[in-house]
């Protein structure tokens, strides 16, 4: 009496799994995954005739130049007067140089007459640079590197020095320009002729008392470091 219902149940349960429209127990992960994918694909992405091919990230193709460029064609160039600078500290003498606060007059160059212009400026103070030093030369001749007193080294100028004396074709202009420091007596004459008569002598002692500051490095400890009077110390760096 017990096995007619199991054979009935057994029967049952192999025609349900043979006709069943689902999966059945062989069929594997993959197969599904894949199926799903393929429906969800499809729904959202219909099929097309031409293959699809991603764009590879490892060669990206620089955008073309457009018509946005930086072009230069126009150099302007404002001019200052000169005033005492009161701004920089010269290695020896007072009367540092500086300028107004306003330009008081404008130039346009373009490149290439810019180019002129700085090359010109260029070979004028090659030319002053070597005037000088051919002037030193000869004054260091007649007082025997220093040591004699010559009254004829006193009068000599750069008025003296013709440009026979100069041998500029041996000197590229552009490779020795540089700027170069000027003597206290040459800052003076040059802000006089800017129109300033009266020179402000205070700038003379703030630059010697700067120029002095300079000389001293360090604290005055001795020995060993007493933090309490030590000045390196007491800025919190280490004692010098």
């Amino acid at each position: 009496m017990e096995a007619g219902p199991s054979l009935s149940l057994k029967r049952r349960y192999e025609e349900v799994d043979s006709g069943s429209l689902f999966s059945t127990p062989k069929d594997s992960d993959d197969d599904i995954s894949s199926s799903d994918s393929a429906d969800s694909c499809d729904s959202l992405n219909p099929p097309s005739s031409t293959p699809f091919t991603p764009t590879s990230i490892l060669r990206q193709h620089k955008p073309s130049p457009g018509g946005k460029r930086v072009r230069f064609d126009v150099v302007t160039v404002y001019y200052f007067p000169r005033r005492q600078g009161f701004t920089s500290v010269p290695s020896q003498g007072g009367s540092s140089l500086g300028m107004a606060r306003h330009h008081s007059s404008i130039r346009h160059y373009t490149l290439g007459e810019f180019a002129r212009e700085q090359e010109s400026s260029h070979r004028h103070t090659l030319h002053q640079h070597l005037r000088q030093e051919k002037l030193n030369a000869r004054k260091m001749k007649l007082t025997r590197n220093g040591t004699v007193e010559c009254a004829q080294a006193d009068l000599l100028t750069l008025e003296d020095v013709s440009d026979e004396d100069l041998d500029v074709d041996a000197v590229e202009v552009d490779d020795c320009f540089f700027l170069q420091p000027l003597p206290t007596k040459r800052r003076r004459a040059l802000l006089r002729a800017s129109g300033i008569m009266r020179i402000d002598a205070r700038e003379k002692a703030e630059l010697r008392a700067i120029r002095l500051s300079r000389e001293e490095c360090g604290c005055d400890c001795r020995l060993f470091c007493d933090p309490r009077h030590c000045g390196c110390s007491q800025a919190g760096i280490k004692c010098q």
